[in-house]
């Protein structure tokens, strides 16, 4: 387990359409991070690992720009905000790398590393970047949830389980049992969604006040 890679090198080339679209952005904004974005982790690392955040892919003007997840555009002021209020963070969301904030029994990544263009990866992109979800499953030996915003990120998670889809579709405020694991799908935090009423805050806190009881009844 020790040797599997949990992330993408920052040039790496499986994918040569989000490839050549990284080169792209690089030329335009040289100052952004540009590459396929890192789980980010508790500063305990992946020992205290619980719940893993399983989103998309990374903003062309968040996570690619700053290099962390769900940091530098709206779908990150909700995550961060409904993370604080059930105690999984430490800190202040300020949109930056350096705001200083840090998680807690938490980590945050992407089922595709590399922003894809108009926020849209396909399929063999989806399937090339698996083996990188996988990977970063194995290594929490103590996680309980994974929470999987939206339905592509769903699935592939599902799929990384070695699971069938249609045995645990996706829904908000789902919730399927996959071997130790319990997966709780939520619809994307995204600001189409919200703006359209698709996803309201209240249903956002709904899905990680389930996760936070089961953590906690977990611990007892």
């Amino acid at each position: 387990m020790t040797n599997l890679i949990t992330d993408p090198d920052h040039d790496c080339e499986i994918c040569p359409r989000l490839r050549s679209y990284i080169l792209e952005t690089r030329a335009k904004y040289p100052d952004w991070f540009n590459g396929p974005v890192p789980t980010w982790l508790p500063p305990d690392g992946a020992k205290s690992v619980k719940m893993l955040i399983v989103g998309l892919a990374p903003g062309i003007r968040g996570a690619n720009r700053t290099g962390r997840p769900f940091t530098g555009d709206y779908a990150g002021d909700l995550l961060y905000a409904t993370l604080k209020k059930f105690a999984f963070t430490n800190g202040e969301f300020g949109s930056s790398v350096d705001d200083g904030l840090t998680l807690k029994e938490v980590a945050i990544t992407n089922a595709v590393r590399c922003v894809p263009p108009e926020n849209k990866p396909v399929g063999q992109e989806i399937n090339n970047c698996r083996p990188f979800l996988e990977a970063t499953l194995s290594s929490y030996t103590n996680l309980k949830a994974i929470v999987t915003l939206g339905k592509i990120s769903h699935d592939s998670t599902i799929r990384t389980l070695n699971e069938r889809v249609s045995q645990h579709p996706f829904g908000h405020n789902k919730v399927t049992q996959v071997g130790r694991l319990k997966v709780f799908s939520s619809y994307h935090c995204s600001r189409y969604n919200t703006n359209t009423g698709r996803l309201t805050e209240k249903m956002f806190e709904a899905v990680f006040r389930s996760v936070r009881n089961y953590i906690d009844s977990e611990a007892k």
